[in-house]
């Protein structure tokens, strides 16, 4: 009988409401109404049926554990998410292909602004991601702020082989400590307090310059530390002092890829002159 009312109810809000959002939340109305009624009339044919209430209380909370397995687990993740504190609200995680900051922690899930994605240099997207607790508990999370509050980032400058490579190494070293330096002094005090509870062994911490040989040139790549955030910002006014500091320096060129073509000269054979 209710299956029939439901289908006839159905029928008239189809015939009498035009609009397709109202007649779709109408109809998920309706649906979850008969189905409250058909669920309490099951229950109280259960209930009489019965032994005891201890024995319906633990086939129904067996039965709860099945059907709500996620919403549990999402739960215990809540939980474990408060406890073990491994992100808090405002540190930028990245979490299977989720990257973003952390913007709010509920009994199901937690929210973060994303980051990265089709954007360059870990700069926001815009969006926001809702991840349910219970994968903080079932994958890894990399966590940027905990313990140690800054990253390494790298940028690497590809010189010609023709060029002056000792000279060009140094001008960067100069560059990078320049701009990044300043950040290894409070390095040092974050690992510091981070070696009370973590086990880090830090090494070079100031800016450096790695050489080494790739096909189209030496490559330079500049090393240092940095805030997440600031990323972006740092490799900016870094590329744009190398740009100026090379423009000044007639024997450093960047590298790209070229192609060379080598013409070998072939020597003609001799014509003998006719007689005269």
């Amino acid at each position: 009988i209710l299956f029939f009312v439901k289908m006839l109810t159905n029928w008239l809000v189809g015939r009498k409401i035009s609009d397709d959002k109202r007649r779709y939340h109408a109809r998920k109305t309706i649906t979850y109404c008969y189905t409250v009624v058909l669920v309490v009339m099951l229950g109280s044919i259960w209930f009489k049926g019965m032994a005891s209430l201890g024995t319906f209380l633990g086939l129904a909370s067996a039965g709860l554990a099945v059907a709500l397995h996620d919403t549990i687990a999402n739960m215990a993740g809540f939980i474990f998410i408060e406890a073990r504190k491994p992100f808090r609200v405002g540190d930028r995680i990245e979490i299977g292909e989720v990257q973003g900051d952390v913007i709010d922690v509920r009994l199901f899930q937690f929210s973060v602004v994303e980051v990265g994605n089709w954007v360059d240099a870990d700069q926001s997207t815009g969006r926001i991601v809702h991840v349910p607790n219970s994968l903080a508990m079932r994958i890894p999370c990399a966590n940027s702020h905990i313990g140690f509050e800054y990253i390494w980032n790298e940028v690497p400058v590809l010189i010609t082989f023709e060029s002056d490579w000792k000279k060009a190494k140094q001008l960067l070293l100069t560059i990078g400590r320049e701009n990044a330096e300043s950040l290894s002094l409070g390095a040092q005090e974050q690992i510091r307090r981070a070696a009370r509870k973590y086990l880090i062994v830090a090494g070079k911490l100031t800016p450096t310059v790695y050489t080494s040989v790739k096909d189209s040139g030496v490559l330079l790549t500049i090393r240092y530390l940095v805030d997440p955030r600031q990323r972006r910002g740092t490799q900016q006014k870094i590329w744009e002092d190398i740009l100026e500091a090379f423009a000044a320096e007639p024997n450093i060129d960047l590298a790209y890829p070229t192609t060379r073509l080598y013409h070998l000269n072939q020597s003609k054979p001799s014509v003998p002159e006719s007689p005269r």
